[in-house]
């Protein structure tokens, strides 16, 4: 951190990782104090305020992502990860939570600083997820020495084409709860205040996953952002069933003020079979190009494409006998094809059930990442008044 009149200024590196973006801050550069270094967070990002318009956050969930990083601090990793969800309404950093796109940035970021050396025609990246307590191993591409940052790979929800940064979740069951069905059980019925009952499956797979069929709730899954984020009807339906849900599995406490905000775990998606539909670029995805559809959740509204965790937890569940998606999933022996908004994504899951244990020893996933500037953000000085002896991790 350094002092410039008024200000401090904090390198800081943005990012997008697949369809997500945000900051990439050094823990060396952050205050020790938890309190104040979410403080000084909150300030680059320009929250609590839906439009950042005093930060550098984008005004959004998926543009406001956040990544602490630096040397592991395990022996066979090259670089620890620490993921944050910054809020936009409420002055909070969700660190209960992690993210699949972003995880793609943090990736490319350790190659480009020199966290691990180049090697060909694949960097492998050992990523420490603090968040999470896993190792995600993201494969950067080389050749003649250089990262090859161009290539014919693209992903629905960015534009253009780049080349392909696969991403490995090992030991990915049980992320946050210890258990890949942490119910131990494929459904569950959910039964909300006003009597109505909603059969789910709770899946927990690099992220937990309340899967509740689209039919169930009104809708066909073939919804865009406008027609979801603007039913308020549907949004405190799926909300209601989220809180059951997480209090059901222990993410979230009885009695405890809630909102998308606050706990964001765990996510909601509506599923449903294979349809034909139109995306938010009105591009054409026929029925047979997708093996489900699915419409992801996020800090209380549509994502306008779909998280690569989420993904990756319903290609989990498909291999699953009895949940949701494993009803729906007809071909369930190799990855599936993910209908969203802005198109498809292929995830994968290696799956199997030892005893009444069902372990998921790897996920994976193919994405895109890009630096898109890297500077210094500025926070007032005023924000360390009497707090000089916590500023320095």
């Amino acid at each position: 951190m350094f002092d410039y009149g008024q200000l401090h200024k904090i390198p800081t590196v943005i990012m997008r990782g697949g369809t997500s973006k945000g900051l990439i801050l050094r823990r060396s550069d952050l205050p020790a104090d938890e309190t104040l270094r979410d403080g000084v967070i909150l300030r680059i990002y320009g929250s609590p305020d839906n439009s950042q318009i005093d930060g550098l956050g984008g005004g959004t969930s998926t543009t406001s992502k956040l990544a602490i990083v630096g040397p592991s601090s395990l022996p066979d990793a090259h670089i620890d990860y620490t993921f944050g969800q910054v809020s936009l309404d409420r002055q909070v950093v969700d660190y209960n939570v992690t993210c699949g796109n972003f995880v793609t940035a943090v990736g490319l970021y350790a190659v480009e600083e020199g966290y691990v050396p180049l090697t060909e025609p694949i960097t492998s990246v050992k990523i420490y997820n603090t968040n999470t307590k896993k190792i995600i191993v993201a494969e950067i591409p080389v050749k003649n020495g250089q990262i090859q940052y161009e290539g014919g790979f693209s992903i629905a929800g960015v534009p253009g084409s780049s080349s392909r940064i696969m991403l490995n979740f090992l030991d990915a069951g049980g992320t946050f709860t210890g258990k890949t069905l942490p119910t131990n059980s494929p459904t569950d019925i959910i039964k909300l205040e006003n009597g109505q009952e909603y059969e789910v499956s709770i899946v927990d797979c690099v992220n937990t996953l309340v899967f509740v069929r689209a039919e169930d709730v009104g809708q066909t899954g073939t919804e865009l952002p406008n027609e979801v984020n603007g039913n308020t009807v549907l949004l405190n339906t799926l909300e209601k069933i989220r809180v059951k849900a997480g209090i059901k599995i222990g993410l979230i406490k009885e009695g405890e003020r809630v909102s998308p905000s606050t706990h964001a775990l765990p996510k909601i998606a509506m599923i449903s079979k294979p349809k034909e539909y139109k995306t938010v670029n009105q591009q054409l995805v026929k029925q047979e190009d997708v093996d489900v559809l699915s419409r992801y959740i996020t800090m209380g509204s549509l994502h306008s494409a779909h998280a690569v965790s989420g993904a990756m937890a319903l290609a989990a569940a498909a291999k699953i006998n009895g949940t949701i998606p494993n009803q729906i999933v007809l071909n369930t022996h190799t990855g599936i094809s993910v209908g969203h908004p802005s198109g498809t994504l292929y995830a994968d899951a290696s799956v199997e059930k030892m005893g009444e244990e069902w372990l998921v020893a790897q996920a994976g996933n193919g994405r895109t990442a890009r630096r898109l500037m890297e500077g210094y953000a500025y926070v007032p000085t005023s924000i360390f008044v009497g707090k000089k002896d916590a500023m320095m991790a």
